[in-house]
């Protein structure tokens, strides 16, 4: 078979990762830096699925979904961020076109399923305000395992899709991707073969994900806030909105810096801006999440209080 390939397309066996930074100097400090962002995600993330799952009284819908969402983060991280911290260390940017394409197409997955829950979560909050004594029916067991079911089944189709089409791809003489990780648009743009529907294929369904999960967002908040305005006391409004909080920074953190990403893909001519704005995506998102929980969430704080202090009478 492999006779049958122009020469320049049988030699293609790896990419070239350029990260943050050429310079040997800079390295370092990169490696520090990331090294400690995903510690941070990984233990922040890993202290809020512990905390859910051993406390009986967040074995609700809405828990549910944020440890799902917890595990999702930090698959994300964990999927771009360790093969970049050892390139860093031996020295080389080196990856295979086979670990090239898993890495794409995981990390498609992953940013797929983190839009879905996003929403399923929206819709368990407008289903608690606006029928609050139809919540335990509406929301039941088997319609959460069937929204996160959901979830799964699209993601992983979207990202097949993806990843499928870009092995019928040519990559010639260039192998050089400006970038962090194996992102799609970066990929795409190596190629020496028409890509032209691959492009299409790429803007038209991360836009129908976005929006449609956008638009689910708005739609139940906007029901959330007209339920709201109708509460007659201070403090029932306050009560209402604080359960919806930390929903809200989470949505404005992620799709701001999403959106962020997808306009800076064709409007940034920087590279290195553009991977900046990735990395805010991918690495800085999935790392303040579970912050933003344990803050502003009552229910959590209790429950880390109980996990820590379980853990310290044991020592």
């Amino acid at each position: 078979i492999s006779s049958m390939l122009p020469e320049n397309e049988t030699q293609f066996t790896e990419f070239i990762l350029l990260g943050f930074s050429e310079k040997p100097e800079q390295q370092g400090a990169i490696f520090l830096l990331f090294l400690g962002m995903y510690l941070v995600t990984v233990f922040g993330n890993l202290l809020i699925m512990l905390a859910i799952g051993s406390d009986s009284h967040l074995h609700t819908p809405m828990y549910f979904f944020l440890s799902n969402l917890s595990f999702v983060d930090l698959c994300v991280a964990s999927t771009t961020v360790p093969k970049m911290l050892m390139n860093i260390l031996t020295q080389s940017k080196v990856i295979t076109y086979a670990d090239c394409l898993a890495q794409m197409y995981f990390f498609l997955v992953f940013a797929g399923l983190d839009n879905f829950l996003l929403m399923a979560m929206a819709y368990d909050r407008f289903v608690a305000i606006c029928h609050p004594l139809h919540y335990t029916v509406i929301m039941s067991p088997r319609l959460c395992v069937l929204l996160l079911l959901l979830s799964w089944i699209l993601s992983l189709l979207n990202s097949l899709l993806h990843s499928l089409m870009v092995t019928q791809l040519s990559f010639c003489t260039d192998h050089t991707i400006q970038h962090f990780f194996c992102d799609l648009p970066q990929v795409l743009k190596l190629s020496c073969s028409d890509n032209l529907v691959n492009n299409v294929l790429a803007y038209m369904l991360a836009g129908l994900i976005g929006i449609v999960s956008i638009t689910g967002i708005f739609f139940s908040y906007s029901q959330i806030c007209s339920s709201i305005l109708k509460v007659p006391s201070a403090g029932g409004k306050y009560k209402a909105f604080s359960t919806c909080g930390s929903h809200l920074s989470v949505v404005s953190l992620f799709y701001g810096t999403g959106l962020g990403v997808y306009f800076s893909s064709s409007v940034i001519h920087s590279s290195w801006k553009s991977t900046v704005a990735s990395a805010m995506y991918a690495v800085v998102t999935p790392m303040l999440n579970p912050f933003i929980y344990a803050l502003r969430n009552k229910d959590i704080k209790d429950a880390l209080r109980k996990v820590i202090s379980r853990k310290t009478s044991f020592q």
